[in-house]
């Protein structure tokens, strides 16, 4: 008499071998599907903090990019020649050159620092000009650099003159011309005692200092 095949025995016999096949075949569908997921190309969200440019929108020359840099093709900050005269503030000997990237040894102070400016030694009295047509910005007295005339000049450039006499002969919102007499040489920058009657003179371009002897020079 021919035997019942029984299908609960035979997978109770055979259910631990069932089982790791299971276990086989759902590691291999989580490892394909990982496979999958590793080799998406990111596309990462937008947020808050990140410039998303349109299609069609464009970058010039010089605009400021996320960061903080700026497109190649210009220098924000590079001195361009200007059309108006520009001139010494005084005839002189240069004393003391710009050095911003150095240091430079201050006999007042006896240390090493950085000098924004140069210093033009002459006498006592000694008219100081205006270096380039502009309108007077501040005049005052600095506790370190005495008496003080600052000047704004069309592109961005400021010439400021220290050290100067007590009778300035300008004030603020004055329009001077280049060779306008502005003041007189005295030694009132108590930072820069030591060096007896002079003119210190500094250039700032945008707010950045520059090298007056470069200023000077565009003329």
């Amino acid at each position: 008499m021919r035997k019942k095949f029984n299908f609960g025995r035979f997978l109770a016999g055979k259910g631990y071998y069932i089982a790791l096949i299971l276990c086989a075949v759902a590691i291999g569908i989580s490892g394909y599907m990982y496979y999958l997921a590793a080799n998406q190309p990111d596309t990462p969200e937008p947020d808050g903090n990140q410039n998303v440019l349109a299609p069609g929108d464009d970058i010039q020359a010089g605009a400021t990019l996320p960061g903080g840099a700026t497109k190649p093709g210009t220098n924000p900050t590079e001195p361009v020649k200007r059309p108006y005269p520009i001139g010494r503030p005084l005839s002189g000997e240069t004393t003391k050159d710009y050095a911003m990237d150095c240091l430079s040894y201050n006999e007042t102070t006896r240390d090493w620092r950085v000098h924004n400016g140069i210093d033009i030694a002459a006498d006592a009295g000694t008219a100081v000009k205006a270096a380039a047509a502009g309108t007077v910005y501040s005049v005052f007295k600095d506790e370190t650099m005495g008496y003080t005339v600052v000047i704004r000049h069309d592109g961005g450039y400021v010439t400021k003159y220290a050290s100067l006499d007590e009778n300035v002969k300008v004030k603020a919102g004055d329009t001077v011309q280049m060779g306008d007499t502005i003041g007189a040489v005295a030694n009132t920058a108590l930072l820069e005692s030591a060096q007896g009657d002079h003119l210190h003179f500094s250039v700032t371009f945008n707010d950045v200092p520059m090298d007056p002897a470069s200023f000077l020079a565009m003329n």
